[in-house]
């Protein structure tokens, strides 16, 4: 489903989400992100559930 995302591609980095929990999702994605928000994105990464 297009929903279901395996890699995700920017300008900092690949994040491959294939096979993640959603906790691992959130903090790939997170170190991907613009500089400016990585620690605050990282930080609310850790709000999830362990999964």
């Amino acid at each position: 489903p297009r929903h279901q995302v395996d890699v995700i591609i920017t300008e900092f980095g690949i994040a491959e989400l294939e096979g993640r929990t959603i906790r691992e999702r959130a903090r790939a994605m997170a170190s991907i992100a613009h500089p400016q928000f990585r620690d605050e994105l990282l930080a609310n990464a850790e709000m999830w559930p362990k999964d």
